[in-house]
């Protein structure tokens, strides 16, 4: 009887679908790309890339994604979002476009493009709760302004709140996929076999 690993897509609309498919590749479970309702039905998690997070949003209603989202997150769907994705996991987004909308489970106010343009780019070393020091990359990243109290702070740069977790979602301003660093992805895999263990999935064959 070995481990079966868990089934993680990444939602593949827009963004930095093969980075990530790669790191969790690496990190030993089986990614697939996302871009229909029955593709997301068979997955055990999902991870929301970086991209665009207006544009996301309005493919995410053209592929009929939205809802299914949404409703696998309220039903327990480990879900890791990045940059653009931890913007679709907010439950409210500030200067984003009037008809935009997110697939929320994190109860927090995230604001669009907070530390600035493309040109304003920028490296830090973060220290991230459950992973430690690691160099993070932000490209027109957002930041958590307000967190309600089921939310963990998990990591800050420049002040600012740049990583969260909430049950079984969680979300960072930069960008792991672009590192060559596999921690964060370990560390949310962790997340989707605990989560699979609680709700008594098999992990066997």
């Amino acid at each position: 009887m070995s481990p079966v690993p868990p089934v993680v897509g990444v939602l593949a609309i827009q963004g930095d679908v093969p980075e990530h498919l790669r790191a969790l590749t690496a990190v030993g479970v089986t990614a697939r790309p996302v871009r229909r309702p029955d593709e997301l039905a068979v997955v055990d998690a999902l991870v929301i890339p970086g991209g665009e997070s207006t544009t996301m949003s309005k493919l995410a209603v053209d592929f009929g994604l939205l809802e299914p989202v949404r409703d696998r997150i309220k039903t327990g769907m480990p879900a890791y979002g990045s940059c653009a994705g931890m913007i679709m996991l907010a439950a409210e987004v500030l200067d984003g476009r009037p008809d935009q909308q997110t697939f929320g489970g994190i109860d927090m106010t995230v604001r669009r493009n907070a530390f600035g343009r493309q040109v304003d780019s920028f490296e830090a070393v973060t220290d991230l709760e459950g992973v430690g020091e690691l160099r993070t990359v932000f490209i027109r990243a957002p930041w958590v302004e307000r967190v309600g109290p089921g939310v963990a702070v998990l990591g800050r740069a420049a002040g600012r709140i740049v990583a969260v977790r909430q049950g079984n979602l969680l979300a960072t301003a930069f960008h792991p996929e672009l590192t060559g660093d596999l921690r964060m992805h370990r560390r949310f895999v962790e997340l989707v076999r605990s989560a699979g263990a609680a709700a008594g999935m098999t992990t066997e064959e």
